[in-house]
């Protein structure tokens, strides 16, 4: 897995319209349902991954441009290292854009709360998250917050063509850990 990043976001309940009901919330990494702290691509403080390097940036971010975080929420990011095509039925190499300086700092503490499938067909910054946004976890097994257990399961969903149709791909599959703000 490669560590990719930092994002604050507003989580929200799970809204009515998604039938799964094991879900209590969305941990999300698209900006569908719980959004981004802000449209923060047009600071240009983001990474290659198109997220942030470390709390602090969020921080400072927020400060010099009169951003509310206080009803936000910390998340780390971790990537695996391939992306599923399912046109293709492949898994295929990606990186981060290269025109943007990388450097995450890994949090002190974090806990994992599971795995997102997230769209890439831009293949910049994260678009729809199938388990929520198509409604998915109403047809295989998510936890409370709409994520899946483990990379292997996402892997196997992906190759049993579970998020097939519901999205352009490429498929991306992140690690969401929570993490204390500093």
């Amino acid at each position: 897995m490669i560590q990719v990043g930092y994002m604050a976001k507003r989580v929200v309940k799970r809204p009515d319209w998604l039938e799964a009901n094991q879900v209590a919330d969305i941990y999300s990494v698209s900006n569908c349902s719980s959004k981004d702290f802000a449209d923060y691509i047009s600071y240009w403080r983001h990474n290659g991954f198109w997220l942030f390097d470390s709390p602090e940036i969020i921080h400072a971010l927020a400060r010099e441009n009169s951003l509310d975080l206080r009803d936000s929420q910390l998340f780390f990011y971790e990537l695996y290292d391939l992306e599923y095509d399912d046109d293709g039925e492949s898994w295929k190499t990606f990186g981060p854009e290269e025109s943007f300086i990388t450097n995450v700092v890994v949090p002190d503490r974090k806990s994992l709360e599971g795995y997102d499938v997230v769209t890439f067909s831009t293949g910049n910054s994260a678009e729809c998250s199938p388990l929520s946004c198509n409604s998915i976890a109403a047809q295989v097994n998510t936890n409370e917050h709409c994520l899946l257990k483990g990379l292997e399961e996402a892997k196997g969903l992906l190759e049993d063509g579970k998020f097939k149709n519901s999205e352009p791909g490429p498929f991306r599959i992140f690690a969401v850990y929570s993490v204390p703000w500093p």
